[in-house]
């Protein structure tokens, strides 16, 4: 007759508890910086697409079209950012109180921009969102995240291109004056 053991006690799991070998206070870091960025991003995206609604001038069709094409951009990496947290065992943001709260790009809520003030202050927002994912990167390397930072890497990436794209168009709305 064969003996039959008992199975041993499974640890109860915690709702939204995700398995991950980083330690807890690279969790809680990481995903701090991530949440800032993930409100950066959502605040980029709405102001970008303002921009983008409110551009007028010249050069109407050129910006309306580059906006359009940058807030797209950043609203795909929304979904990323938030997922990154989420698979090393972090809780993401639930409110637009709370984008508020944690964002770091400042909203622009005037009635008239000119395009070239527009540009300007996109391509400002972008350099210093740049700046802000340099310094999550250094913080994931500081703690093993190597998934995370290569991520990171991308988006730099992706910021530096709106960055020149926005630098550049706002030199030719200088030139004609709009």
């Amino acid at each position: 007759m064969a003996k039959i053991r008992a199975l041993p006690q499974r640890k109860a799991v915690r709702p939204l508890d995700t398995p991950t070998d980083l330690k807890p206070e690279g969790v809680a870091a990481i995903s701090k910086a991530l949440n800032a960025l993930l409100a950066d991003t959502f605040a980029l995206y709405i102001k970008t697409k303002n921009f983008h609604w409110h551009v007028s001038g010249p050069h109407f069709r050129d910006y309306h079209l580059l906006l359009d094409e940058q807030s797209e951009q950043i609203f795909a990496t929304t979904d990323d950012i938030a997922e990154r947290v989420r698979k090393i065992g972090g809780t993401t943001l639930r409110s637009i109180g709370q984008i508020a709260a944690l964002q770091r790009v400042q909203d622009n809520e005037a009635e008239f921009v000119p395009p070239s003030e527009m540009l300007r202050e996109l391509m400002t927002d972008n350099k210093d969102f740049a700046a802000n994912l340099r310094d999550a990167h250094e913080l994931c390397d500081k703690h093993g995240d190597v998934a995370t930072a290569s991520l990171i890497e991308n988006w730099i990436d992706e910021t530096e291109r709106r960055t020149w794209f926005l630098f550049e168009a706002s030199r030719g709305a200088d030139r004609t004056g709009h």
